[in-house]
């Protein structure tokens, strides 16, 4: 009697060069990913920048118009100055020359001061709360920013706390793009230079200070990964 030979079946795996294949392949696609996330965040590097130099250049533009400064300037004299159809609520500060040292009224007056003006875009209604959606311009993250007199930055060195006009970034911000941004227009350290590191208190409504541990000794904390931090150009 013939016995029949058992046929084994083989088991087919993939092959050195076949793994490979794939983890080339996983390589590049992680690579695509990277790549597009730090274009991202240059884009943003630029848009924060740009959007300073604008602001800048809109509140300097303001005072050489109107020989005042825009949120300090007094609510009949702005309203008479740039006309009643564009300051609805006829806001304005105290008239004495200057920003007012951390005041949200001036602050949110300064927006609407500069939007009825022409010299930025939006429309803002001076709310002196500062907590409505059309208090203050955002940044590329959707933080509120600021522009008034401030010592709430950090001042490595320096002995003095001094009051200085700032351009306050906003909250929502990464620690590793405003790291990106002090290289590309300052010295690259948050504690010298004209971009600062915020040290000042937060709540949730004001744009201010900083939520997270975004600065660590002299160096941008990009380590830690923080996503809401936030930074001061100096004027």
């Amino acid at each position: 009697m013939k016995m029949k030979a058992l046929k084994h079946s083989k088991q087919k795996g993939f092959t050195l060069v076949e793994i490979a294949i794939v983890m080339v392949i996983i390589g590049l696609l992680l690579g695509a990913v990277l790549k597009g996330q730090n274009l991202i965040n240059s884009a943003r590097v630029r848009n924060m920048a740009d959007q300073n130099s604008s602001i800048q250049a809109a509140y300097y533009g303001f005072i050489d118009r109107y020989r005042a400064v825009p949120g300090d300037m007094k609510a009949v004299d702005a309203t008479a100055a740039i006309g009643t159809n564009n300051l609805l609520n006829s806001v304005g500060g105290d008239g004495n020359g200057s920003l007012k040292v951390n005041d949200y009224g001036e602050a949110a007056a300064l927006w609407a001061h500069l939007s009825a003006a022409n010299f930025i875009v939006g429309n803002y209604d001076g709310a002196s709360a500062y907590t409505a959606k059309t208090s203050a311009p955002v940044n590329a993250f959707e933080g509120r920013v600021i522009l008034w007199k401030t010592a709430k930055y950090i001042k490595t060195g320096e002995s003095t706390a001094t009051n200085r006009l700032g351009f306050i970034v906003g909250r929502n911000t990464p620690a590793s793009v405003l790291a990106e941004l002090d290289v590309k227009v300052d010295d690259g350290k948050p504690g010298t230079g004209v971009l600062r590191g915020s040290n000042g208190a937060v709540t949730v409504t004001n744009a201010d200070g900083q939520e997270a541990a975004c600065v660590n000794a002299s160096i941008w904390d990009v380590s830690s990964d923080s996503q809401d931090c936030n930074a001061i150009y100096l004027y």
